[in-house]
């Protein structure tokens, strides 16, 4: 067949029937093209067709001869490319080249489109990364402007374009299906169906030779090391395939291995395997009252982990209070919905195993293949690729133990992309919440006391389940002082997938009870909401509830007073529909930055090579937050050069030292520090070598370092082990203290503080919330690169609207973008950005986290701005038009 793409004539071989998204990138090797679906759901593979934009996962290469196809590697650095770059318009970039496509439709028709057109045009692709502002944004500014680079040691603080956006906006980004060796094998995992379930697999020999182009079966009798991984040392209990029994519905019990043509026509059904269904407990009720049934031997009444924290008299706090408020509130599995599903390679090199493809983690990867195939740390190579979006649940291992068994046991490459439905069913999710609270104050309206309880749905194994529980009662007192404080969080197993990290790590589930029950507390003690927050905002000097005292830095009162302009003009009277009622909401958040109460380091180098180059080895994953722009912004400062003449090597175990891993807001604050130590340090080795003022203005080119009226010729010194003539490494550990049985100690250096404001629409008929506008303000410390911090604020707000109001992950039944639903352009509202610095004493240049925060405070305010509009409170989430039309209508029964 024949057709043009990119304006060249190509000649295609494959059969009719092959999707045209599969031709480009496989035989073409026009990879800019991702796959995200294969469903028509998500758009990141839209192309255009003869001018048209389409899926190019729907259409049959058949369709299309003789057409002229344009892919993202065809629009060669236009107007619209830069604009995506000077907007911030990609984050971590997998579903750029989708949008860039379906915004050249529009533009080639409509050259100066409303928001509206933008919007309707490019609604077809989905992103859960950017809350779609910015993309918007550049597509209504495609004038092409130059963006001054900052000069040395103005870096910090400047809205810098992505430095690594270019390979975003180009297609040439490489994600973990990008990067196949020739010659690879291609590996599918035979999954459970069912919830639990015993199995027996039968003749796989037999098998095998009635299947043409199947190469090898793996099973848990092939894992050379320990059939066992997980994300704390203490809870490493998953199997890489489980041995006798299933006990979640997508659990691998085996892996089949063939050529790429097999593994595509592969049917599971044939594989020879027997299941006998067992009863299931897939909720916490169920788990904690079965007699006889246990997920795990060893865990009594299903209970992973229980975390406590308590301060003062919580009895005497509430016998002395004037008003109380007890509620309960319940939240579901949300899954993370990244555009890229898990995928990546596996080459046994000699006795040693390389991994590519998608991680937040590569170190904590590295250890645990290691352990998997027995052999040394050092024996393992992990190399990430992009990562097309991550939240939390790539922190998780997922497709590398299956590959790395395979690699090394046939000595080929083998490689794996997970489909859609594999990812959302095998790979964890957010917490399910069961949460009653109890909250008091007194006459004047000062809160006295908190009672947390909180039940969380870990699934079947613990992945970060014990995080979870630790972290929410150190957090479920809010940015408030409470005198009088008690919070329990259990983690009980269940037969699901493992509930695992996204974006909070439970402190959203346990916010939305204590934020909207604080809005009650407030009515019945007659006070404004937020003068009510901010009588009760911890300030400076005062203790948390776990006792630690911040003396610098305690944020969140600026945020709240950011909000009174906005908050006075949103409750003023509007005229509406009669059925249409207005409403406004109010919410705050805290988090912690890093690990909770454990150590937390990162480590960062930079050299200086004989010819001049200064090379930064930044590990940090880069998921879209801007880590590889940020730490090197923060490192260039530091050293006294421009930030573009810091030449990055990303992350790779054999590379780049290990900056932890990408998760609890902690790469600004803890890589950021460790960077700036390393630029400082590095600079004052150079300043010691010429004995000049410690301001001196350093340039460094062709071999030669000029700093004052000194010089260094480079080429002459000797060089060290990783090829540099100066070079400095330093590593961060945030000061914590451990929490002691009650739950007091000093749990993180550093919170970050936030409030946003929700104003938002009513339909008392239909139950429809349509909103209006969010107004966000968030303290950071110091906006390392504001645009970038925009960029966050506007993602996480999305990411929160789809908790609030749409996103319900039921096993067995939503495992695609068609049945599970997030947020789409037409879903969000005008949101404005208040960015608050109130330093800190502990972050580079006084910054603190950002990327966990601002999903928190999103949906307990829309839910205190639906009640706020029609008197309902929506209890169990996500509030759904049915559930809001329910509580209206037991308003009106009352």
């Amino acid at each position: 067949m024949k057709l043009s793409v990119n304006g060249k004539a190509r000649d295609l071989t494959c059969p009719p029937v092959t999707r045209l998204a599969d031709a480009l990138r496989d035989e073409l090797k026009l990879t800019g093209t991702k796959i995200g679906c294969n469903a028509g759901d998500c758009g990141a593979c839209t192309v255009l067709i003869d001018g048209k934009s389409a899926c190019a996962c729907l259409v049959p290469v058949a369709q299309v001869e003789g057409a002229a196809i344009t892919t993202v590697e065809g629009l060669d650095g236009n107007g619209l490319q830069t604009a995506f770059l000077r907007h911030g318009a990609a984050q971590c970039g997998i579903c750029t080249p989708g949008m860039l496509m379906a915004a050249t439709e529009l533009l080639a028709h409509t050259p100066t489109p409303s928001r509206v057109q933008v919007e309707d045009a490019l609604g077809g692709v989905l992103c859960r990364c950017t809350g779609y502002a910015k993309i918007v944004d550049a597509v209504m500014d495609i004038a092409i402007a130059d963006v001054p680079s900052p000069a040395s040691g103005d870096a910090v603080g400047a809205r810098i374009e992505r430095l690594d956006g270019g390979l975003k906006v180009s297609g040439k980004e490489l994600f973990g299906a990008d990067e196949v060796p020739e010659h690879s094998l291609h590996l599918h995992v035979i999954r459970s169906p069912h919830h639990r379930a015993r199995f027996t697999i039968a003749d796989t020999e037999a098998f095998l030779r009635n299947n043409n182009g199947l190469f090898a079966v793996f099973t848990a009798k092939d894992v050379p090391g320990l059939n066992r991984f997980g994300v704390i040392p203490a809870f490493v209990d998953q199997p890489v395939f489980a041995v006798t029994e299933a006990i979640f519905k997508g659990e691998a019990v085996a892996a089949v291995v063939g050529t790429a043509e097999a593994i595509k026509t592969f049917d599971s059904a044939t594989f020879p395997v027997h299941w006998e269904v067992l009863q299931a407990a897939q909720s916490p009720g169920a788990a904690l009252h079965a007699d006889s049934h246990f997920i795990q031997p060893g865990r009594p009444k299903n209970t992973l982990v229980e975390g406590h924290v308590e301060r003062g008299e919580i009895v005497n706090g509430f016998a002395q209070s004037a008003h109380t408020v007890t509620q309960r509130f319940t939240t579901p599995f949300i899954e993370h919905a990244y555009i890229e599903p898990e995928a990546g390679y596996a080459q046994r090199v000699g006795n040693r195993m390389e991994i590519y493809g998608c991680t937040q983690a590569p170190h904590m990867d590295r250890e645990a293949i290691a352990d998997i195939l027995g052999l040394a740390r050092t024996d393992v190579r992990v190399m990430p690729s992009a990562c097309g979006g991550g939240f939390g649940s790539k922190l998780d291992l997922s497709f590398q133990p299956f590959i790395a068994v395979a690699a090394w046991h046939l000595n080929r490459p083998v490689a794996i992309a997970y489909t859609r439905a594999e990812s959302m069913a095998a790979t964890t999710k957010r917490h399910p919440s069961d949460i009653t609270i109890k909250v008091a104050c007194d006459l004047e309206g000062k809160i006295t006391a908190t009672d947390f309880e909180g039940v969380f749905n870990t699934g079947a194994y613990a992945s970060w389940g014990p995080t979870v529980a630790n972290r929410v009662p150190v957090h479920a007192s809010g940015p408030y002082f409470t005198p009088h404080y008690r919070a329990h969080a259990k983690a009980v197993l269940t037969n699901c997938a493992p509930a695992g990290a996204f974006r909070g790590f439970g402190v959203p589930q346990s916010m939305i009870a204590l934020e909207c029950s604080f809005d009650l507390l407030a009515e019945r003690a007659g006070i404004d909401q937020l003068e009510f927050r901010l009588l009760n905002a911890l300030r400076n000097g005062e203790p948390t509830a776990t006792g630690q005292v911040f003396n610098k830095g305690v944020g969140i009162a600026e945020c709240l007073e950011a909000l009174r302009p906005d908050w006075e003009r949103a409750k003023q009277p509007q005229a509406r529909p009669l059925h249409i009622k207005r409403g406004v909401g109010i919410a705050t958040c805290w988090y912690g930055c890093g690990n909770t109460s454990l150590p937390n380091p990162s480590t960062i180098r930079i050299g200086i090579t004989p010819n001049g180059d200064v090379v930064l080895h930044q590990g940090a994953i880069d998921i879209g937050q801007g880590s590889n722009t940020v730490i090197t912004q923060i490192a260039a400062d530091a050293l006294g050069i421009p930030v573009h003449h810091l030449k990055l090597v990303g992350p790779d175990t054999d590379l780049t030292p290990d900056a932890g891993k990408t998760s609890a807001s902690r790469q600004t604050f803890v890589s950021g520090n460790a960077a700036k130590k390393s630029g400082e340090a590095l600079r004052a080795l150079i300043l010691r070598e010429t004995n000049v003022a410690d301001d001196a203005i350093l340039t460094i080119a062709d071999g030669t370092i000029t700093i004052a009226t000194r010089s260094i010729a480079l080429h002459d010194r000797p060089i060290n082990q990783h090829g540099y003539v100066f070079m400095a490494e330093e590593t961060y550990d945030p000061p914590t203290k451990p929490l002691d049985a009650m739950g007091q100690g000093e749990p993180y250096a550093v919170y970050g503080y936030g409030a946003q404001l929700v104003e938002l629409d009513v339909d008392t008929k239909l139950g429809l919330v349509k909103l209006i506008r969010i107004t966000a303000a968030h303290d950071v410390g110091k906006a390392i690169n504001p645009m970038l911090v925009e960029g966050q604020i506007e993602g996480g707000i999305a990411q929160g609207i789809g908790m609030a109001l749409m996103e319900d992950f039921i096993p067995g039944r939503t495992e695609n973008l068609h049945d599970y639903l997030i947020p789409t352009f037409g879903d969000m509202p005008e949101i404005k950005s208040i960015i608050i610095e109130v330093e800190d004493g502990h972050g580079p240049h006084g910054a603190k986290g950002l990327g966990e925060h601002v999903l928190i405070p999103t949906a307990p305010a829309i839910l205190n701005a639906i009640r706020n509009a029609c008197g309902a409170l929506v209890r169990h989430l996500p509030a759904t038009p049915d559930k809001v039309l329910a509580a209206i209508q037991e308003v009106e029964r009352l």
